[in-house]
């Protein structure tokens, strides 16, 4: 058989450097088998020319009746810096023409250059979010940690982890890790001491909420940078343990803080949600309440430059809903929504950490910083995508069920309050919420104290009452358990 018969007939979505870079690796190396026929790329001025003498077929929109015309057997999405609706949109166009489809890698290889064919992979999840490389200034960051006592609270989590290992790659002087979890503190602990041989650490089994134990941490460590990642975030079970939210989320926010203070910390950054907007939920309002107390603490003046950044949802962490659909769809479905309609923020758990960092650096105390998660994506088309990315087709192998909302979810989230107004920081990434004070909750002290002693006795229906008479739109219901669901 022929070289020409054996060849994938390729088009490239994309003739920008990216896709210029693919086509010449293309050429250079046949021997993978690749004959690029064309271009397809939305520029007006790039249609009907040749691009290193390969035609501009068409726009995006040419897809699949390009893919007839031409016998394309082969689809390369070489789009680094476009939104995640575009790349969904183009996904969406190759999954209805049953082609084969593969993506480039993102923004940083192109800078530097680098893309092969070997590069060339499958679409993943966080390629449909279209979120460009976050980058940090390494001088300022290593001004920032070097030599520094880093405690990371909820170190065994996603997030916690994640800030763990970048704190670790800048040199500081002393890792703390802790958290509850003994197994997952154990695996981070290992894996810097793996990566990181050089840097001293310190595996903490304790929880936020026991004082006596944070004093010990304090008193022992003398941590000079605190970043709070402890919390615990699933809605629904929170709802229905809301003694559980107030405790570990609202009380143990202030145990650390008074803390942090107390010892001279240098700053506290606590990760907050999205949830904490308007809170529907006990889980989203324990966050608002743990942000007051930072704010609040600040007002009241202390040297411990304390600050909350708030976010959305981060794609692939423990418990989200892209490991739940991976693992329905492996099962043979349904994937579980809980409704039509229902919209999420996501970004990338490495984002995340890297952007948390980026505000730890930028606070002056007392501020709430809100990242930009982009577009909210509907979490039903999210579901029919990794469906079709596991080479099954929504409806007809893998069922997509809808349950309805749980108590304290909401359909759409929101990240900062319809009376805030927002400012750019030196980041483009990190906002700052202007006047964090305003607007926040009153008696703040009387209200927590009182919503202490409610979870120390497990009095959830009182706590959930009280929580409602500070956030007028939450919810009192907490029955309504649908099971594994994602939204």
């Amino acid at each position: 058989m022929g070289r020409d018969q054996d060849e994938s007939r390729a088009v490239i979505v994309g003739a920008g450097a990216a896709g210029r870079m693919v086509a010449e690796e293309m050429r250079l190396r046949p021997e993978h088998g690749y004959r690029v026929v064309g271009f397809l790329d939305d520029d007006p001025g790039k249609q009907g020319r040749e691009i290193s003498d390969i035609p501009v077929l068409g726009s995006i929109s040419d897809l699949c009746e390009i893919i007839k015309v031409q016998s394309i057997s082969e689809i390369v999405i070489a789009m680094p810096s476009a939104s995640g609706r575009s790349i969904r949109e183009v996904v969406k166009l190759c999954e209805e023409a049953g082609t084969s489809f593969k993506i480039v890698p993102g923004v940083w290889e192109i800078i530097l250059g680098d893309v092969t064919i070997n590069q060339l992979r499958e679409v993943r999840p966080e390629d449909l979010l279209g979120r460009e490389t976050v980058s940090l200034d390494q001088e300022e960051m290593i001004g920032y940690l070097a030599g520094k006592r880093v405690l990371v609270t909820g170190a065994g989590g996603s997030i916690g982890s994640e800030l763990a290992r970048q704190v670790a790659a800048f040199s500081p002087g002393h890792v703390l890790l802790m958290g509850r979890g003994e197994n997952s503190i154990y695996a981070i602990d290992q894996e810097i001491g793996q990566y990181y041989p050089y840097v001293k650490r310190s595996a903490i089994i304790s929880s936020i909420s026991d004082a006596h134990a944070v004093e010990n941490v304090f008193r022992t460590y003398r941590p000079q940078i605190v970043f709070h990642a402890a919390a615990h975030k699933h809605v629904h079970l929170m709802q229905a343990y809301p003694d559980e939210a107030i405790k570990n989320n609202v009380i143990g926010t202030r145990i650390l803080v008074d803390a942090a203070v107390r010892y001279g910390a240098e700053r506290l950054v606590m990760l907050s949600t999205d949830k904490a907007v308007r809170p529907r939920g006990a889980m989203g309002a324990s966050k608002r309440l743990a942000e007051s107390i930072l704010v609040e603490r600040a007002a009241h003046g202390c040297d411990t430059k304390l600050m909350a950044v708030r976010f959305g949802n981060v794609l692939a962490s423990r418990g989200s809903v892209v490991p739940l659909f991976r693992q329905q769809i492996r099962l043979g479905g349904p994937v579980t929504v809980t409704h039509p309609d229902v919209t999420r923020y996501f970004m990338t758990i490495r984002e995340a950490a890297l952007l948390v960092l980026e505000a730890g650096l930028a606070g002056h105390g007392g501020e709430v910083f809100v990242l930009d998660m982009g577009e909210p994506i509907r979490i039903a088309d999210l579901a029919a995508h990794l469906i079709r990315l596991s080479g099954l087709e929504p409806g007809k192998d893998i069922a997509i069920e809808f349950c309805g909302l749980r108590p304290g979810e909401k359909l759409h989230e929101e990240l900062w309050y319809s009376d805030e107004t927002l400012s750019r920081t030196s980041h483009d990434k990190v906002m700052v919420v202007q006047s964090p004070a305003a607007g926040l909750v009153t008696d703040l002290e009387k209200r927590v104290a009182r919503l202490e002693k409610l979870a120390r006795v497990c009095d959830r229906d009182q706590i959930l009452g009280e929580l409602a008479d500070i956030f007028p739109d939450m919810e009192t219901g907490t029955k309504h358990d649908k099971g594994n669901t994602g939204s």
